[in-house]
């Protein structure tokens, strides 16, 4: 069966077609050429006056795991407010910022998102997480699996083992725990935390293990260039949420000597400690710095104004922040000795002034970070908005009179420490569809998504060509997944399960002798029962795309 859309404007920056209006073909899931004379075409569908572009990517959405099934406990009361019952297609489910599994598929789909990747999971987590997300329809999906403060790496790097060896214990987690890459949190710090530091800066000592953050990051950014991993290191760095952290920030930058990284969050780095208050916008330095080092790329975690909760592995950071939960409960921790866990209930509000500078400062990290193929349009759902509010994002970056009139809403302490008013630039079409497809697409190393060019899955979606663009991205007209048809006119129409996207890597298997004695002197449970076997994955009905990664340093 081939369908032909025809007449569409295309906005497809992978292969640089710039609102040109051509037809697309779609047969068994893929885009394909135009077909050879006498070829039947099945179906006809006329898109003229629509947008066309490649089914969104979320880079970092917290979706799954156990922090998130935390949330879901801690706020019943989320869930009583926010309730979809069944439909014809659909399940029943509840919740905004922790929504049921189901939902989150739903939900997405009808923002013509086609892949979602859960950006923190721990290794002792991994195999619950990836059965929930096996619940979670339409989408593709992955995970970044959590390094960085589990005593097995951190005694290999006190004892300056050789790299080689390190990667060999990162392809292991990265093969057992069936992550797409590695996520760092707070490096060194949250293990530090279970040693009664309060903070770690990057070149401070873990008092445990005598190592700093910055040895952390040096040796794991290292380890997946070894590896070739589609994804260079994923950083949340150290003092996420503290005035001054946007020198920390800098120094990480530079720490990695021009080898790839990508931050995280960026918002939550970019704080400087300037004025009465102590608290200022470090926007402006740090995209200055991205902006001279093209090894960088990062998303940034938009705050916008409401009730929300903050998730995540951070335990140090949330512990820190607890003081300001609203409603006023939250959660800490431990989890094996793998990491930490922290949830803390969240209201962002437009009145406050710590509140309007955090949301000024993402607006102007997005407008002053010249190169859209290395930012990309994430809230940290949920820790800065529910995904939901990705609509009213891409209004405020596309629309300077929509942002301007924001902006005058906010705090007007905060409005007077920012120089959001004073940016111009609104982005286009096609910026937007670099930051919500093409550049997600590209690091994190997927060839077959995020675009529209012939061989791409057919993941496409249809966009209603309005002037308010909120509207526009909040109501696609239609949305396609591997060729089906799944969302028309907000409703939709066929329920099924995305791919899940993991690496592969070789190591030396003498290391798992080693790995297992760790396990059964330290763990509560074994090594073999700790690993993931594709068998298992396929018993839940999950479908796997596998990307080699030729490791180089054998």
């Amino acid at each position: 069966m081939i369908i032909k859309l025809e007449n569409a404007r295309i906005y497809d920056p992978i292969n640089k077609i710039n609102g040109k209006v051509k037809d697309l073909y779609i047969k068994n899931q893929y885009i394909v050429d135009k077909p050879k004379s006498g070829e039947k075409i099945s179906k006809k569908i006329n898109l003229k006056n629509k947008i066309i572009m490649a089914g969104g990517i979320d880079i970092h959405s917290h979706i799954a795991g156990g922090k998130v099934n935390l949330a879901r406990l801690l706020l019943p009361e989320e869930h009583r407010e926010h309730l979809y019952p069944s439909s014809e297609n659909l399940r029943s489910g509840s919740g905004l910022g922790t929504c049921s599994s189901f939902h989150i598929g739903y939900k997405y789909a009808k923002l013509g998102y086609c892949a979602v990747f859960e950006p923190a999971v721990l290794p002792s987590n991994a195999r619950s997480a990836i059965i929930e997300m096996s619940d979670i329809p339409f989408v593709d999906k992955g995970t970044y699996t959590v390094l960085s403060n589990d005593d097995f790496l951190l005694n290999l790097i006190q004892k300056k083992i050789s790299q080689k060896k390190i990667n060999d214990y990162v392809a292991w987690i990265l093969n057992s725990t069936k992550g797409l890459g590695i996520k760092i949190v707070n490096p060194g710090g949250i293990n530090a935390f279970k040693f009664n530091q309060r903070a770690l800066d990057l070149d401070e000592k873990n008092k445990k293990y005598g190592i700093t953050p910055r040895s952390i990051l040096k040796v794991l950014t290292k380890s997946l260039i070894d590896l070739k991993a589609p994804h260079p290191i994923h950083v949340h760095g150290c003092n996420l949420g503290v005035p001054g952290n946007v020198n920390t920030t800098i120094k990480q930058i530079k720490a990695v000597e021009g080898k790839p990284m990508h931050l995280t969050h960026i918002q939550y780095h970019s704080y400087d400690n300037k004025g009465d208050r102590k608290f200022s916008s470090g926007a402006s330095l740090l995209a200055e710095n991205i902006n001279k080092q093209k090894n960088i790329t990062c998303d940034v975690g938009q705050i916008m104004f409401g009730q929300t909760v903050t998730a995540s592995a951070d335990t140090m950071s949330q512990y820190k922040n607890h003081h300001f939960a609203r409603p006023k409960k939250w959660i800490c921790a431990d989890i094996e000795c793998d990491a930490g866990c922290g949830i803390v209930p969240f209201e962002y509000q437009d009145k406050n002034f710590v509140n309007s500078l955090q949301w000024a400062i993402g607006l102007e990290l997005f407008l002053l970070i010249k190169d859209p193929w290395r930012i990309y349009l994430t809230t940290d759902h949920p820790n800065g908005a529910a995904f939901t509010a990705y609509p009213k994002l891409i209004k405020l970056l596309m629309d300077k009179s929509f942002r301007d009139g924001e902006f005058e809403k906010i705090n007007k302490e905060a409005q007077k420490s920012s120089v959001l008013g004073n940016l111009k630039r609104e982005y286009s079409l096609y910026d937007i569809a670099i930051l919500t497809r093409a550049g997600p697409a590209k690091v994190l190393g997927l060839t077959n998504i995020g675009h529209l060019g012939i061989g791409a899955k057919a993941n496409i979606t249809v966009y209603n060509n309005k002037e308010d663009k909120e509207e526009m991205f909040e109501n696609p007209f239609m949305v396609f997944k591997d060729g089906n048809l799944i969302v028309k006119n907000g409703k939709i129409q066929k329920v099924f399960n995305g791919k899940f996207y993991t690496a592969e890597t070789d190591f030396d298997k003498k290391i798992e002798k080693e790995i297992s004695s760790y396990f059964q002197k330290y763990m509560g449970r074994g090594m073999e029962s700790f690993k993931i076997k594709n068998q298992e994955l396929w018993d839940y009905g999950i479908e796997t795309e596998n990307i080699k990664c030729d490791r180089n340093d054998y």
